[in-house]
């Protein structure tokens, strides 16, 4: 048994004959509500949860579905829900099989993990763990009564016809056969199937509506016996089911139907992902064609449609925005310095170039995506980024960005550390030197997200393999397509001035982004390992920067210094090491420590709570919008909204002025849930954005949060 404040939940059986094999046991979790909270029935209604229940049971024995009793009507404001008060039992049959040999013991032992949602004005979601044993000789018929009372309160096979007609956004349900005595009778409509219609409100005529001839509500009517209910689709509507089960309630009586659908469904919505509207940046309104298409008629930035062809082209637009992002300035910088002091070269050599550094940029975004596509088919939870919630790759990056940093400021020269075959390569092998900058740049975009990449990925995993390469294949393009256009163009070279000092002095300014990418990189680290491991590897990177110092040093010093520089790196690397590869366990990232944990179902303002699988539904439940930010620290487009955008001050009046709960998945670490929920909204990686409201379509904005854009939708709660 589990006692909380609102809710009494115990694990009861029944098995009148003993448990032999094949004879059905009934075993049901029985739910004793305080006064004023519920919890939800299969399907909840417009917000809320339904319960669910996992059994683990011994070989030989299964479990069916649970055998849901009729609901009842809860509204909470202009909300329709379908739930239960007071105490419920929900039942389940267990089959026992002619292979089940009973234990050693003489008993059955039945464990359930249970979960439900009990709401008032507020939600709590629940859960508790229970144990039953059951004896394989003899009765367990203690709670008869209850589930007899079950069964009682469940709806009956209905032995007449049902039929529904599509006919534009309505689907019309007609009924015939029904018991005499509900002829003319307002009946209460319950759809088993959530998001295909919308909860039917209460019906608003007396018993006697046919008889007295009041006024008939305009959901339902009756004629020649003939019972027809007119349903809305739903906004949020994810399916076009070819039936649609509904039970029908007059009083205790209740019976299910199961109505063949006809006609033609409406085209799904396919903005992002079903039942989503996509909010672009400050351009919304403006664009037009498949790319701006949206079920409100808004269009978005990020908006592709079913079509391969179009989210080829949104991917190539993506990858080219990609160039102006934070994160692949400094190696575009660099390319364009390598470019101007290559005057000695011929064109074709730069044409060379410029195919090479676009092969490195395409084969490695498409290298990035195959890994992605392989470690999901093997059953992991992956998006965008992914390799950035390794602590092993942060590490190996930060060393790498530390070395160019070094370089670029003149600390180190390539001959004098490597081997002078080696170090002669760059200059004897350009191309390849530009095939490798490719490589280099790709792994500086990773953690940045464009316009347009978010839906582009998010379609992509949904693709054949060779489909959604070729989506990774327009993103390399996209971000190499300026550096080709200006290798092959002879006209782009003459606008950058000529080669001189400057050269040097812009070198060696470049070399500050570098390092400020590795205190970056240092910093995510941070929330995977912890401070231990960040400042591991500063200590580490310090010591490489000694010995990388000490090898561009002459004669005997270079000799001392290399010589103390290595058994130092050495020694370190064994001590503190694997403090840097270590996952600190301490929960997901504070991203700032901004977060606070008000009482669930309590509006939250301006500030920020954790997100949690079932929290979104639990908070709609109780009345409240929800906007959740999906961020990451390692997620440079993230940090950037994080600053501007969701700390603008007519933002946070206007959430505060709405009650909008405010809910932050941290995607720093690898979290399944949290991938679970990007690909509901049809994205793989982060930022996402979306604003939800009770009985509407979640509305998703663009990866560059635009402030306008999210104070129109907070204006329409």
């Amino acid at each position: 048994m589990v006692q909380t404040e609102q809710v009494r939940a115990e694990l009861l059986a029944h098995a009148p004959d003993g448990v032999d094999a094949g004879k059905t046991v009934w075993v049901g979790l029985q739910l004793k509500h305080q006064p004023q909270w519920h919890t939800y029935w299969k399907n909840p209604g417009d917000s809320g949860l339904p319960t669910t229940l996992q059994w683990t049971l011994p070989t030989g024995v299964t479990a069916g579905d649970i055998a849901w009793p009729t609901p009842q009507r809860i509204a909470i404001g202009s909300l329709a829900n379908f739930g239960y008060e007071d105490t419920v039992l929900l039942p389940v049959p267990l089959t026992i099989g002619k292979d089940f040999k009973a234990p050693a013991n003489g008993m059955l032992e039945v464990s359930l993990a249970a979960n439900w949602l009990v709401c008032r004005q507020e939600c709590i979601p629940q859960e508790g763990n229970f144990v039953l044993k059951l004896p394989a000789q003899g009765s367990t018929a203690t709670h008869g009564a209850d589930f007899e009372a079950s069964r009682s309160a469940s709806p009956q096979t209905f032995a007449g016809t049902s039929q529904a007609k599509l006919n534009g956004e309505t689907l019309t349900v007609s009924v015939s056969g029904l018991p005499a005595n509900w002829n003319g009778k307002a009946l209460q409509a319950f759809p088993e199937t959530a998001n295909v219609v919308e909860p039917v409100s209460a019906p608003q005529a007396t018993d006697t509506m046919a008889a007295t001839g009041a006024q008939k509500p305009a959901t339902q009517d009756w004629a020649n016996g003939v019972w027809t209910g007119r349903f809305a689709l739903s906004a949020q509507r994810e399916s076009a089911p070819a039936s649609l089960p509904v039970v029908l309630a007059l009083g205790a009586q209740s019976l299910r139907s199961v109505a063949t659908i006809s006609g033609t469904w409406p085209a799904l919505p396919t903005a992002g992902a079903p039942g989503t509207v996509v909010v672009g940046t400050a351009a919304t309104g403006t664009a037009a064609g498949p790319l701006a298409a949206s079920p409100t008629g808004a269009s978005g930035g990020s908006n592709i449609s079913g079509s391969w062809g179009m989210a080829l082209l949104a991917a190539l637009l993506g990858g080219l925005i990609l160039n102006l992002m934070p994160c692949v300035l400094p190696v575009l910088a660099i390319k364009v310095l390598s470019f101007a002091g290559n005057g000695r070269h011929s064109r074709a050599s730069h044409r060379a170039q410029g195919v090479a550094y676009t092969l490195g940029v395409v084969l490695s975004f498409m290298a990035l995506g195959a890994l992605m596509l392989v470690l999901r088919a093997s059953g992991e939870q992956l998006g965008w980024g992914f390799q950035l919630q390794s602590p092993a790759v942060l590490a190996v990056l930060a060393t790498l960005f530390t070395l160019l940093g070094l370089n670029l400021a003149g600390v180190f020269e390539v001959g004098s550390v490597l081997p002078q075959r080696v170090a002669c390569m760059q200059a004897r092998h350009p191309v390849v030197d530009a095939f490798l900058s490719g490589v280099l740049a790709v792994a500086i975009a990773s953690p940045c997200t464009a316009p347009f990449m978010g839906a582009s990925l998010g379609y992509a995993i949904s693709l054949p393999g060779y489909q959604a390469l070729g989506i990774f294949a327009a993103l390399g393009l996209g971000l190499a397509l300026p550096f080709l256009v200006a290798a092959w163009v002879p006209a782009v070279g003459k606008w950058l001035p000529r080669p001189g000092a400057w050269m040097d002095t812009v070198r060696r300014f470049m070399a500050f982004p570098m390092l400020a990418t590795v205190i970056w990189l240092v910093w995510v680290l941070g929330h995977l390992s912890g401070v231990d491991g960040a400042g591991a590897l500063l200590a580490l990177l310090l010591t490489l920067s000694l010995l990388v110092w000490s090898l561009n040093l002459r004669g005997r010093s270079r000799t001392v210094f290399a010589t103390l520089s290595v058994a130092t790196l050495v020694g370190l690397t064994g001590a503190i090491g694997p403090l840097v590869l270590k996952m600190e366990d301490t929960g997901a990232s504070t991203l700032g420590a901004e977060r606070s944990t008000p009482t669930t179902g309590t509006p939250s303002g301006s500030s920020w709570q954790a997100w949690a699988p079932g929290k979104v539904e639990a908070e709609l439940a109780a009345g409240h919008p929800v906007f959740v930010d999906f961020t990451a620290a390692w997620c440079i487009t993230c940090q950037y909204n994080k600053k501007t955008t969701l700390r603008n001050a007519e933002v946070l009046a206007d959430i505060r002025a709405h009650q909008v709960t405010l809910l932050r998945a941290d995607w720093t670490r690898r979290d399944p849930a949290i991938t679970v929920a990007l690909e509901a909204l049809g994205r793989s990686g982060v930022p996402v954005y979306v604003l939800h409201q009770a009985g509407k379509p979640p509305v998703v904005f663009s990866e560059i949060l635009d402030t306008q854009a999210l104070r129109s939708a907070l204006a329409t709660l």
